[in-house]
């Protein structure tokens, strides 16, 4: 699924968001806190747009992702020098333990079969002390605006993805994936659960994103 929209995949977000994903994306990169010549593994970094911007603050980014068709546009786009990628899966990443000062994941966190396997095996690469974030669509917190958002969310998205994407099909499955997701809380013990410690969170756009931050032990 995550080949066939990988072509037009960067444009569709920045559309069905508003223009807010770039917002999002800088809000990650300061949360981590990145100092230069530190490293950092970008998880489920799609075409690299995401690590694009983790290589702003001066660290070393690398991008990892189940899909070689987003790596491959990826490269095609950004180049391999200037964002490196490998393809991995997140329950079973390809590198050796603690080699990374911190990890993040935006948005693909939710596509992993299981969830608490992808952030064990965040925190086994990662150093003690070392830090996640992960960015994540979330539940809004004013109950009005919650339901403005849920219809947006099963009828508008759609309607637009058939007009931007090059896989309609594809955002229907992410509008469900985001509804049935679990709120702040609920997603802050799994983080804790699965081997992070001061875990918390921030509110992005009202709660339709939350960013997760922790640390490793």
């Amino acid at each position: 699924m995550f080949d066939g929209v990988a072509r037009r995949y960067d444009i569709t977000n920045t559309v069905l968001s508003g223009g807010m994903d770039r917002r999002w994306r800088r809000r990650t990169r300061q949360c981590l806190e990145l100092q230069p010549g530190q490293r950092v593994l970008d998880l489920a970094a799609g075409t690299g747009v995401s690590t694009a911007e983790l290589l702003r603050s001066g660290a070393v980014a690398v991008g990892c992702d189940f899909s070689l068709g987003m790596v491959r546009t990826g490269h095609a786009t950004r180049g391999r020098e200037l964002v490196p990628f490998v393809a991995g899966d997140g329950m079973h990443l390809p590198f050796a333990d603690g080699v990374f000062d911190a990890v993040t994941i935006s948005f693909g966190l939710r596509n992993i079969a299981d969830p608490s396997v992808a952030l064990a095996e965040m925190a086994r690469v990662v150093r003690p002390g070392g830090r996640l974030v992960v960015c994540e669509f979330s539940r809004p917190t004013f109950a009005p605006f919650r339901y403005i958002y849920l219809n947006y969310l099963m009828r508008m998205l759609p309607w637009i993805a058939r007009r931007v994407s090059s896989n309609a099909d594809a955002y229907v499955y992410l509008a469900e994936s985001i509804r049935a997701w679990p709120a702040q809380e609920e997603l802050a013990h799994t983080i804790v659960a699965s081997g992070w410690s001061r875990v918390r969170y921030r509110n992005l756009t009202g709660g339709i994103v939350a960013l997760h931050l922790a640390e490793r032990t």
